[in-house]
């Protein structure tokens, strides 16, 4: 991720998929779960993960929120401005967090089973976003440009990236990098049946693995095995093996080389020196710091130490959460534009106002979209249809 990361094609966020509800299989010592088999606490801190990616591109950047908002956000947030940049970590915490779930949801599944679960949590949202964010940017009194039609088209497969076609979704970088995560766990370990030792060689060979492929800098292993992206991943699955069974020695090392990686990447690809260059500018020890807490916080979350946060709301939360991020930043874009030029609303006002706005919009995306064509595409794909 470089300076420019998130939704930007130079710098290929967990993302904010829908988690699963339950890990099937028996748990030694588990976080504890609302009666319907949640794990709440965490669908609070994929929202909050969300909302700093959200902040990071309504004021932590430049680009084409720039344009938004008439000047630099820079100048509409003199402070907060420099906290907003560190926002781009939410995509690192959403890893880890995609790793806990997708170990939880493919432990005992069959292949098909696991298959029909991602593709129907995915698709039909990102459908329809692309669909909305095309038909909003196509209309005369916006002032973005809409992509062509045929890459419109291509962004449906969600394989635009790799072919090199203009994105709808600046955010659609990430799913492309969680696509092939589930790829790789799929083929390692739910294919052949997940275990305990199964799990714990997956993470052993692909923390090796990726170490090699980024000191051989080849792009083809670079595209396999994502070095960049791989540590939070893992850890992330790491915690889930702790929160089967908190002592596991094996597992608290998983966890522990992939946050000393992972905060490597991070300020690698993340800091810079001071400088009139750049945006601003982000302290190596912050980045440190707010990579250790997504760990500590998935952690945390896994070791039944947030049970208290139970409550029913985080639940809708949860659901919000990816919805909201795939459409949060264009169409964001859109609303800032027309509350704060056209209707004269203060920055912070504007702000607030984007932010409770894409939330109504997941909502609807929520009620109306995923709760409906959900499960009906996981069923069709489960009987092979």
């Amino acid at each position: 991720m470089t300076e420019t990361a998130v939704g930007s094609p130079a710098s290929p966020s967990a993302v904010p998929l829908p988690a699963a509800s339950a890990g099937p299989g028996p748990v030694t010592a588990p976080g504890k779960r609302s009666p319907g088999g949640r794990l709440r606490a965490l669908d609070g801190l994929r929202l909050l993960a969300a909302l700093m990616v959200a902040l990071y591109h309504y004021g932590g950047r430049g680009g084409d929120i720039t344009e938004a908002w008439g000047s630099s956000p820079a100048i509409q947030f003199p402070t907060l401005h420099s906290w907003f940049a560190y926002g781009c970590l939410g995509v690192q915490v959403f890893f880890v967090i995609s790793g806990f779930v997708i170990c939880m949801s493919g432990w005992g599944r069959p292949l098909r089973s696991f298959f029909a679960s991602r593709v129907s949590r995915l698709m039909p949202a990102y459908w329809v976003a692309v669909l909305l964010v095309t038909a909003v940017f196509a209309l005369p009194v916006v002032a973005y440009d809409a992509v062509s039609p045929s890459d419109a088209l291509l962004n449906l497969t969600l394989l635009q990236q790799p072919l090199g076609a203009d994105r709808v979704l600046g955010v659609c970088w990430t799913l492309w990098v969680e696509v092939r995560f589930y790829a790789l766990f799929a083929l390692c370990v739910v294919l052949p049946g997940a275990s305990r030792r199964r799990v714990v060689l997956f993470c052993a060979v692909w923390t090796l693995a990726a170490a090699v492929a980024d000191a051989a800098d080849e792009p083809l292993l670079d595209l396999v095995l994502m070095p960049e992206y791989a540590p939070f991943f893992i850890g992330g699955i790491g915690i889930y093996l702790l929160h089967r069974d908190r002592r596991d020695v094996i597992a608290w090392g998983i966890v522990a080389v992939s946050w000393l990686t992972g905060q490597h990447y991070a300020v690698a690809e993340l800091w810079h020196r001071p400088g009139p260059g750049h945006f601003s500018y982000r302290s190596a020890t912050v980045i440190i710091a707010i990579v250790t807490l997504g760990f500590l916080a998935v952690l945390a979350v896994a070791l039944g130490r947030l049970h208290r946060a139970d409550w029913r709301w985080l639940t809708v939360a949860g659901a919000l959460t990816y919805p909201f991020y795939l459409v949060h930043e264009h169409l964001g874009w859109v609303v800032v534009e027309v509350l704060h030029q056209r209707l004269g609303l203060p920055a912070h006002a504007t702000l607030a106002g984007t932010l409770a706005g894409m939330l109504a919009l997941a909502w609807v995306f929520n009620r109306f979209v995923e709760r409906r064509a959900t499960p009906l595409l996981r069923d069709a794909l489960a009987k092979g249809r």
